[in-house]
Protein backbone atom coordinates (compact mmCIF):
# COMPACT_ATOMS: atom_id res chain seq x y z
CA UNK A 1 0.00 0.00 0.00
CA UNK A 2 1.10 3.42 -0.39
CA UNK A 3 0.28 6.65 1.34
CA UNK A 4 -1.39 9.77 -0.42
CA UNK A 5 -1.49 13.04 1.32
CA UNK A 6 -3.61 15.94 -1.57
CA UNK A 7 -2.79 19.57 -1.52
CA UNK A 8 -3.14 22.18 -3.37
CA UNK A 9 -7.02 22.92 -2.83
CA UNK A 10 -8.90 26.31 -1.81
CA UNK A 11 -11.05 28.87 -3.41
CA UNK A 12 -11.64 30.43 -6.50
CA UNK A 13 -13.36 32.15 -8.96
CA UNK A 14 -15.14 30.59 -12.16
CA UNK A 15 -12.44 30.71 -15.03
CA UNK A 16 -9.75 30.61 -12.54
CA UNK A 17 -7.21 27.82 -12.13
CA UNK A 18 -6.07 25.87 -9.36
CA UNK A 19 -3.12 23.23 -9.34
CA UNK A 20 -3.70 19.93 -6.97
CA UNK A 21 -0.41 17.87 -5.53
CA UNK A 22 -0.87 14.43 -4.48
CA UNK A 23 2.35 13.34 -2.39
CA UNK A 24 3.22 10.02 -1.96
CA UNK A 25 5.01 7.83 0.69
CA UNK A 26 7.18 4.49 -0.22
CA UNK A 27 9.53 3.22 -2.56
CA UNK A 28 6.79 1.67 -5.19
CA UNK A 29 5.43 4.92 -6.23
CA UNK A 30 6.05 4.47 -9.98
CA UNK A 31 5.04 1.25 -10.47
CA UNK A 32 1.35 2.61 -9.86
CA UNK A 33 -1.37 3.72 -12.11
CA UNK A 34 -2.57 6.96 -9.99
CA UNK A 35 -6.08 8.68 -10.67
CA UNK A 36 -7.65 11.52 -9.22
CA UNK A 37 -11.83 11.71 -8.07
CA UNK A 38 -14.13 14.05 -6.85
CA UNK A 39 -17.08 14.10 -4.28
CA UNK A 40 -19.54 17.17 -4.27
CA UNK A 41 -21.75 17.31 -1.48
CA UNK A 42 -24.87 14.62 -1.63
CA UNK A 43 -22.97 13.21 -5.03
CA UNK A 44 -21.07 9.69 -4.78
CA UNK A 45 -17.46 10.28 -5.79
CA UNK A 46 -16.77 10.60 -9.82
CA UNK A 47 -13.98 9.49 -11.79
CA UNK A 48 -11.85 12.89 -12.76
CA UNK A 49 -8.69 11.44 -14.72
CA UNK A 50 -5.90 8.89 -14.67
CA UNK A 51 -2.11 8.36 -15.44
CA UNK A 52 -0.17 5.18 -16.18
CA UNK A 53 2.64 4.36 -14.12
CA UNK A 54 5.22 5.53 -17.10
CA UNK A 55 2.98 9.23 -17.58
CA UNK A 56 2.70 8.09 -21.04
CA UNK A 57 -1.24 7.24 -21.13
CA UNK A 58 -3.63 9.60 -19.78
CA UNK A 59 -7.12 9.65 -20.06
CA UNK A 60 -10.34 12.19 -18.75
CA UNK A 61 -13.93 12.00 -17.98
CA UNK A 62 -15.73 13.65 -20.44
CA UNK A 63 -16.58 17.03 -18.31
CA UNK A 64 -13.05 17.98 -17.86
CA UNK A 65 -11.52 17.53 -21.19
CA UNK A 66 -9.43 20.05 -22.54
CA UNK A 67 -9.40 21.92 -19.02
CA UNK A 68 -7.80 19.55 -16.93
CA UNK A 69 -4.44 18.22 -17.17
CA UNK A 70 -2.83 14.69 -15.28
CA UNK A 71 0.81 14.54 -14.68
CA UNK A 72 3.49 12.79 -13.08
CA UNK A 73 7.01 13.30 -11.16
CA UNK A 74 7.86 9.86 -10.62
CA UNK A 75 11.35 11.17 -8.97
CA UNK A 76 9.44 13.33 -6.45
CA UNK A 77 6.69 10.43 -6.26
CA UNK A 78 3.80 12.97 -7.02
CA UNK A 79 1.26 13.26 -9.11
CA UNK A 80 -0.58 16.62 -10.29
CA UNK A 81 -3.92 18.12 -11.48
CA UNK A 82 -3.91 21.23 -13.23
CA UNK A 83 -7.39 22.70 -13.42
CA UNK A 84 -7.77 25.48 -15.76
CA UNK A 85 -11.54 27.23 -16.64
CA UNK A 86 -12.73 26.35 -13.03
CA UNK A 87 -16.63 26.29 -13.15
CA UNK A 88 -19.03 26.65 -10.25
CA UNK A 89 -19.89 22.62 -10.77
CA UNK A 90 -16.39 21.40 -10.06
CA UNK A 91 -17.04 22.61 -6.44
CA UNK A 92 -15.74 19.48 -4.48
CA UNK A 93 -13.79 17.54 -2.52
CA UNK A 94 -10.71 15.59 -4.38
CA UNK A 95 -8.96 12.83 -4.10
CA UNK A 96 -5.96 11.13 -5.32
CA UNK A 97 -5.96 7.25 -5.39
CA UNK A 98 -3.34 4.83 -6.59
CA UNK A 99 -4.59 1.43 -8.36
CA UNK A 100 -3.00 -0.98 -10.29
CA UNK A 101 -3.38 -0.32 -14.07
CA UNK A 102 -6.40 -1.17 -16.95
CA UNK A 103 -7.41 2.44 -17.11
CA UNK A 104 -9.70 1.97 -14.12
CA UNK A 105 -12.69 4.45 -13.58
CA UNK A 106 -14.51 2.93 -10.65
CA UNK A 107 -13.30 3.78 -7.39
CA UNK A 108 -12.62 -0.13 -6.77
CA UNK A 109 -9.93 0.01 -9.65
CA UNK A 110 -7.74 1.66 -6.91
CA UNK A 111 -6.99 0.34 -3.62
CA UNK A 112 -5.30 3.39 -1.76
CA UNK A 113 -6.63 6.92 -1.19
CA UNK A 114 -5.68 10.19 0.34
CA UNK A 115 -8.07 12.24 2.82
CA UNK A 116 -9.13 14.67 -0.13
CA UNK A 117 -8.54 18.59 -0.91
CA UNK A 118 -11.28 20.92 -1.00
CA UNK A 119 -11.67 22.96 -4.06
CA UNK A 120 -14.79 25.60 -4.23
CA UNK A 121 -15.29 27.47 -7.14
CA UNK A 122 -17.63 30.72 -6.28
CA UNK A 123 -19.64 32.23 -9.87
Amino acid sequence: QVQLVESGGGLVQAGGSLRLSCAASGRTFSSYAMGWFRQAPGKEREFVTGISWSGVHTYYADFVKGRFTISRDNAKNTVYLQMNSLKPEDTAVYYCAAGHGGYGRQTDDFGSWGQGTQVTVSS
